[in-house]
């Protein structure tokens, strides 16, 4: 969700298609972003302060002054923006931000303001035509401005053309649009595994490890908060995803994810194999629950596929991402892997060191890649480790290009 935890600047002025900003304020909440509203003095005269503070949980400043002569920082709102959006735009308002002039608390934020600004014009049709609004919306779109086009129907007026402020609907799908397409993994079809895998005995009872998939799904909300498609193929955990336009693909055992993997990877462009996977299994699962009984109990273990080998086997044009834990001789053998298993890359960590390994929400890192460049963290937060991994792979992909 491009706009979860944004902060949005929302500036009505006095237009009629200032009563849809309820619904617009309502949108953006439900994105996951923070709004907070200002308003001139005529945008009042078509929707209430009071709608728009119930829906948007923050007061809504109309003016430099509240009402107990309490001076509102003009400043310190635009500096809280992440986002400024405009909307309506009329004509009065433009004209005011093209030539600097400030009389109100939207053309006080407004030039006050450094982040993104979106406005979404509004008004008749033969003002929306006119020379000077032309004039006056090329100076904003030559500041960098977003201009959200206004839209063909009935106008005000009763004519019919186009003039009419964008739906809130189109509003929040224009600047979704515009924050992922600048994105650097837009586009990237991106596979990860994560978890364990259980590997039944029988009924009730499986081999299985300590991962909680905690740093796979780390993995897979930041690598789509950077705007790549993003499938992870999960092992049993009571950990989800952050970001809903992951896809999750459930499964349990080693097969079930080799399975889901050979068919992703396929069209993937980055896999990055960070799941648990059982080495190996029961060679029979009993139909029924095994009783205790006085001798002990023997189980025939065979080898579970190499999901990695296999996948590194097939590669074409994927970039592959492994995963290396171990409790000795770290770098060693992780080299080795890069070697065998026909990897970009590897993500090595110690399951002795403190901090580090399954079950916890930290962990410490070494990257090496396939021409012997290594690269070591600190002990971070799983969530920052994400992030070191994804910076590391756009730059790994642009030197490799």
């Amino acid at each position: 969700m491009p706009l979860k935890n944004k902060h949005i600047l929302l500036g009505i002025t006095g237009g009629i298609a200032a009563y849809k900003c309820a619904n617009l304020v309502r949108l953006f909440i439900k994105e996951g972003a923070m709004v907070k509203v200002i308003m001139t003095k005529a945008a009042e005269e078509f929707v209430t302060p009071k709608t728009l503070a119930v829906l948007s949980k923050n007061e809504v400043i109309t003016d430099f002054f509240d009402e107990n002569n309490n001076w509102n920082n003009h400043v310190t709102l635009a500096e809280w923006a992440d986002i400024f959006i405009i909307a309506p735009l009329t004509a009065n308002t433009l004209s005011k931000f093209a030539n600097g002039a400030c009389d109100n608390i939207v053309t006080a934020c407004y030039l006050s303001s450094r982040t993104h600004i979106y406005v979404a014009p509004a008004m008749d049709l033969e003002m929306y035509q006119h020379a000077t609004y032309k004039h006056n919306i090329e100076l904003l779109v030559n500041r960098g401005h977003h201009i959200i086009p206004a839209e063909k129907g009935e106008l005000a007026s009763g004519l019919v053309g186009e003039g009419r402020m964008a739906e809130p609907e189109h509003i929040v799908g224009f600047i979704k649009n515009e924050i992922t397409k600048h994105l650097p993994l837009r586009g990237r079809k991106v596979l990860i595994n994560a978890g364990p895998t259980y590997e039944p005995i029988d009924p009730v009872r499986f081999i299985g490890n300590r991962s909680s998939g905690k740093m796979g799904i780390a993995i897979a909300d930041e690598f789509a908060k950077l705007g790549a498609e993003v499938t992870l193929v999960l092992g049993p955990s009571n950990q989800t995803p952050k970001e809903t336009s992951v896809k999750i693909i459930h499964i349990e055992t080693a097969e079930e994810m080799f399975q889901a993997c050979s068919k992703l990877f396929i069209d993937a462009d980055i896999a990055i194999l960070a799941a648990a996977v059982a080495d190996y299994k029961p060679k029979s699962i009993s139909l029924s629950k095994i009783k205790k009984k006085d001798e002990d109990l023997n189980i025939e273990l065979i080898k579970t596929i190499d999901i990695l080998e296999t996948l590194g086997k097939q590669k074409t044009k994927q970039l592959l991402v492994g995963f290396a834990l171990e409790t000795d001789n770290l770098i060693d053998y992780a080299k080795e892997k890069i070697t065998r298993k026909n990897l970009d890359f590897i993500i090595a960590n110690s399951a002795r060191e403190f901090g580090a390994g399954f079950g916890v929400d930290s962990n410490k890192i070494t990257i090496i890649d396939k021409h012997n460049k290594i690269l070591n963290f600190e002990l971070k937060s799983k969530l920052e480790v994400a992030k070191d991994i994804a910076i590391f792979t756009i730059n790994y992909i642009q030197n490799n290009a």
